[in-house]
């Protein structure tokens, strides 16, 4: 699982990992079951104060997309598919946001628009 935490953002840090791993499991990276990093190790890896990975790891388990065994680490809760399926929506609703709004700003017709990801799309399905 990777993480990126950019302290300039303006978006809290533990909020950014909770982001990332609401991303990581609506994509179907982390699956149902798989083990979240030991909140140290996170910690050094990130360079960051471990109470800011438990924070994280906190509100995913109160949102109740992972669990905590304990002695045993933090794992991607088993109800975690329709919540992934809700974050996907999100995650994707976001993008098409930001999307529509710069081809607002480029004065880009949304039937351009639309045409443009169209050929994106078979453009990528060319590609293996």
């Amino acid at each position: 699982m990777y993480i990126h935490i950019s302290p300039h953002d303006g978006v809290p840090i533990y909020l950014q990992i909770v982001n990332q791993v609401k991303y990581h499991i609506a994509s179907g990276q982390l699956e149902a079951g798989a083990e979240l990093p030991a909140i140290r190790v996170l910690a050094e890896s990130l360079l960051i104060n471990p109470n800011t990975v438990a924070r994280a790891y906190r509100d995913l388990a109160t949102a109740g997309l992972v669990r905590k065994k304990k002695g045993a680490g933090t794992f991607v809760s088993d109800k975690g598919s329709p919540l992934a399926s809700e974050e996907r929506g999100r995650i994707i609703d976001e993008r098409i946001d930001a999307l529509l709004a710069e081809a607002r700003q480029m004065k880009i017709p949304i039937d351009d628009l639309i045409e443009q990801i169209k050929r994106r799309e078979a453009a990528m399905k060319k590609t293996p």
